[in-house]
C-alpha cells in the first residue's frame, strides 16, 4: 500500500506557477496546485514507503529553485 502525502509548499515573491510546474513532473507527484494562503502550492504526493517518501522530498521537491519552505503531511487512514 503506497504512502501518501500532502507537500506544502512556500515560495519566494511571483516563483508559485514555475514551483508547481517543475513539481509536477517529478515521479511519485500526483498533482500540484498554487493556491493562496499561508502556502503557495500544494502537492499531492505517494511513494512506496515513509523512507521514499522523504527521499522525494529532500532530493527532489527541495532541490527546486523559488522554494524556501516545505511542511510534508503524510495522510493517515484512522
Amino acid at each position: 500500500m503506497p504512502v501518501t502525502a500532502y507537500v506544502l509548499i512556500q515560495t519566494e515573491v511571483g516563483k508559485a506557477a514555475a514551483v508547481a510546474s517543475q513539481v509536477r513532473s517529478i515521479d511519485g507527484v500526483v498533482s500540484a496546485e498554487d493556491v493562496t494562503g499561508p502556502y503557495d502550492v500544494i502537492v499531492r504526493a505517494e511513494a512506496a514507503s515513509v523512507d521514499e517518501l522523504g527521499r522525494m522530498v529532500v532530493s527532489h521537491v527541495q532541490r527546486i529553485e523559488g522554494i524556501t519552505r516545505t511542511v510534508t503531511c503524510p495522510v493517515v487512514n484512522l
